[in-house]
């Protein structure tokens, strides 16, 4: 029986998994990336790391057939990783080849975001779509585009890249070098900068309250739990979030007009409520036809999802 290994690489963990031909994770380990190291060191690791795996799981080393790897950043043709931005490595970082040099075995990387879409697509809550958009939010909020069947790359890899449209020429500077992105609001990082915007001007609510008046201690998730219990100021935040949230993915429906909209990410966690207030601007920013039936989800694969996305890259003929 063939394997396959899906190694979800971050800034600070790297987490790996080895699963069976129908996508069932059959053990899973975690190592820290320490990527000031150097990739040699890392990528060695995480080979040592997965032989270890399969001795425990009693998998013979030849019988892994291929490996997945997901990673922040643009990555081109499954293979270079162009900015690795989040590590200690050269842009345009040949990925693929180093793995593949280091393990003997065949190697296909691809950005986190992009992963986690292929992987929803073939194990998760877009199984049964052709056409669908995974939009994980975080500290950050950007698109997985799947196009009859097929994850859109992009020329540079960059496709799906929404949270870095502007929509506030005058707003917030964003990390990415523009002013006024999306992400800048539509993030956990933009709830809770709003959030502390609006707390200084006024301290006569719940959150304040919950807070002890302490605004580092602001979380997305306090928001969203006050907005569910009606709290009229947490309530306003919420609003102003979704319908920001609306205009990037009326955007999305208006180009892609996809079948399915699955949300996955930290803050996608504040659940029904958040999908039900984006519903109530939409309007405002996609056409109707677009709109007539479109399905929105939340992601099944939840903290499966890196894993079974980066091996979803080797087992997605």
């Amino acid at each position: 029986m063939p394997y396959f290994v899906g190694i979800d690489i971050g800034g600070t963990n790297v987490e790996i998994g080895i699963l069976d031909s129908n996508g069932n994770i059959l053990g899973k380990t975690s190592i820290k990336t320490e990527s000031k190291k150097g990739a040699h060191d890392t990528f060695t690791r995480i080979w040592n790391t997965t032989k270890l795996l399969c001795e425990k799981l009693s998998i013979k080393e030849q019988d892994i057939e291929a490996i997945g790897m997901g990673i922040p950043g643009p990555v081109i043709n499954n293979s270079v990783v162009k900015i690795a931005a989040n590590f200690s490595w050269q842009d345009n970082f040949p990925a693929k080849e180093l793995m593949e040099t280091i393990s003997s075995k065949s190697v296909k990387v691809g950005n986190d975001v992009k992963v986690i879409a292929l992987g929803e697509t073939l194990f998760g809550a877009g199984r049964g779509y052709k056409n669908s958009i995974t939009i994980p939010i975080g500290t950050g909020i950007a698109a997985g585009l799947i196009i009859d069947g097929k994850i859109l790359e992009g020329l540079d890899g960059a496709a799906g890249e929404f949270g870095h449209v502007v929509v506030n020429k005058h707003g917030y500077k964003c990390g990415c070098g523009l002013t006024g992105c999306l992400e800048t609001y539509c993030s956990a990082t933009g709830i809770v900068r709003e959030a502390k915007r609006r707390l200084q001007e006024n301290t006569d609510n719940a959150l304040y309250t919950l807070i002890n008046g302490d605004l580092d201690k602001v979380e997305a998730k306090h928001i969203f739990d006050l907005a569910k219990q009606k709290d009229p100021f947490c309530l306003d935040i919420m609003e102003f979030f979704c319908d920001k949230l609306a205009q990037g993915v009326g955007m999305l429906v208006n180009i892609i007009n996809p079948e399915v909209i699955i949300f996955t990410g930290g803050v996608s966690k504040a659940g029904q409520i958040m999908i039900d207030t984006m519903k109530k601007y939409l309007p405002n920013y996609a056409l109707r036809m677009t709109l007539d039936n479109i399905v929105f989800k939340f992601g099944e694969l939840e903290e499966e999802a890196g894993i079974k996305g980066a091996a979803a890259l080797v087992m997605n003929k």
